[in-house]
């Protein structure tokens, strides 16, 4: 019982650190909400009115860094570099999950490490895989790992081509956790971009 009490007050803390919240970041976020529960979300570093305006449906929103916030021991930063993977034991004692609200970069350039895992040296790091996740992805992996689901249970894809029309296609090349077999990414990202080709 008390594993499961921890399971359900555990947090899920984005770090915001894009210089904007674009329609392609906006996206992400909701469906992290959508995902873990708005009640169990939380934007740290978000320092802009506009910004906090934005986020405000989706959790609760702190001007402060998550390092500001948190004890390092009360936390896990998921960083792609970490060198031990995620699994259900690192997350029993803790209060959140810290999540990097940056959106990729190919090839990856180790902002999380540089701008996340850097800020928390006493923090546990841990990783997902070493691919890089959207954002929300990687709320929806950590999840279930909070639920008792090791890594290798969780099925993931690289690399994602969405066809646009019958002569345009892209490609995204980050990792994408299948839910009921399909990738997990929200059908308001596949339509914004159908719009920007």
């Amino acid at each position: 019982m008390a594993e499961n009490h921890a399971k359900n007050t555990l947090k899920f803390v984005i770090e915001h650190l894009e210089p904007e919240i674009s329609t392609w970041l906006q996206i992400e976020y909701a469906h992290s909400s959508e995902i873990v529960g708005r009640n169990r979300l939380i934007f740290t570093n978000v320092k802009s009115e506009t910004d906090k305006a934005k986020l405000s449906s989706l959790g609760k929103v702190k001007e402060q860094s998550f390092a500001e916030i948190y004890n390092p021991k009360e936390i896990v930063i998921l960083d792609p570099k970490a060198k031990l993977p995620l699994k259900p034991e690192d997350l029993k004692d803790k209060k959140a999950v810290v999540i990097g609200g940056i959106l990729g970069d190919n090839p990856p350039r180790g902002r999380t490490k540089l701008l996340i895992t850097n800020l928390c040296p006493k923090a546990m790091v841990r990783n997902i895989g070493k691919s890089q996740f959207a954002i929300d992805g990687a709320a929806y992996v950590a999840k279930l790992v909070s639920e008792g689901f090791k890594l290798e249970e969780i099925p993931v894809k690289k690399g994602l081509t969405i066809k646009l029309s019958e002569h345009h296609s892209i490609y995204l090349p980050y990792a994408y956790p299948l839910k009921d077999g399909k990738p997990l990414i929200h059908k308001a990202l596949i339509e914004y971009l159908s719009k920007s080709e």
